[in-house]
């Protein structure tokens, strides 16, 4: 059984999310710019903000200071790669052992860890930082949507999910429909365009760390967000949620 985040009772403003950005904050900085979140906006980031790309640190620092800064509401989930950092560094979590085989010499990197071992990385690693990882939700609920990385196990209800499925799963999950009463955004599986199923999911990893692009979707407007790995230029395109 998994617990869950739920959207407060009143809500206003767009509903947005954002795909896998591993390590790569210009990108990031250039599409939080270009969704201009404001006041009653709620902005729900999937997860895998570290591994692979060039600075997993200053992803957090942008993603930090961002929650800050702006009036929105930001939902924060916990990604695989997420998962994998915090067993490695000795707290709660899973495959620890494949944390730097992952991307996760490049994370540490952005730290300035030479050394790959935990006890000097968390001496490294700020603690804001450490309380950001411990805090990622695994899964928000905002009907019709509900929000995880990776997706859920087709047969079973939401109580029922295992955080090990929500952070994982992929192929069982993509090909199947499943039998929530509510549509699935994730990200996770890299592909080269947002992923409509409806209404069974909605997957927006659009591989930003493989040369693709970073997506926001707005799905309360029906809008897609995108920036090009390299680029600056944010395009946005209607999209059909119907």
């Amino acid at each position: 059984m998994v617990g869950r985040s739920k959207a407060k009772a009143k809500t206003v403003g767009r509903l947005m999310a954002i795909g896998d950005i591993h390590g790569c904050p210009d990108e990031l900085e250039a599409l939080l710019g270009g969704i201009k979140a404001t006041r009653g906006d709620t902005v729900v980031m999937v997860g895998d903000y570290v591994d692979r790309g060039p600075s997993a640190r200053d992803v957090i620092d942008l993603l930090l200071d961002h929650e800050r800064s702006t009036q929105a509401d930001f939902v924060f989930l916990k990604g695989n790669h997420e998962d994998m950092m915090l067993s490695f560094l000795g707290h709660p979590g899973n495959y620890g052992e494949s944390f730097l085989y992952n991307g996760g010499e490049a994370t540490l990197d952005s730290y300035g860890i030479v050394n790959m071992y935990p006890d000097d990385a968390l001496a490294r690693i700020p603690a804001s930082h450490m309380k950001f990882l411990a805090r990622l939700g695994t899964s928000y609920l905002r009907a019709p949507y509900l929000f995880v990385h990776a997706g859920v196990m087709p047969a079973l209800e939401l109580e029922e999910q295992r955080v090990e499925d929500l952070l994982w799963i992929r192929q069982e999950f993509i090909f199947n429909p499943h039998r929530l009463d509510a549509t699935v955004v994730f990200g996770h599986t890299p592909m080269r365009a947002v992923m409509l199923d409806l209404p069974y999911k909605i997957g927006i990893d659009t591989g930003l760390v493989y040369g693709g692009k970073l997506t926001c979707l707005d799905l309360t407007e029906g809008i897609a967000y995108q920036v090009g790995r390299g680029s600056r230029q944010v395009k946005k395109r209607p999209i059909a949620l119907d």
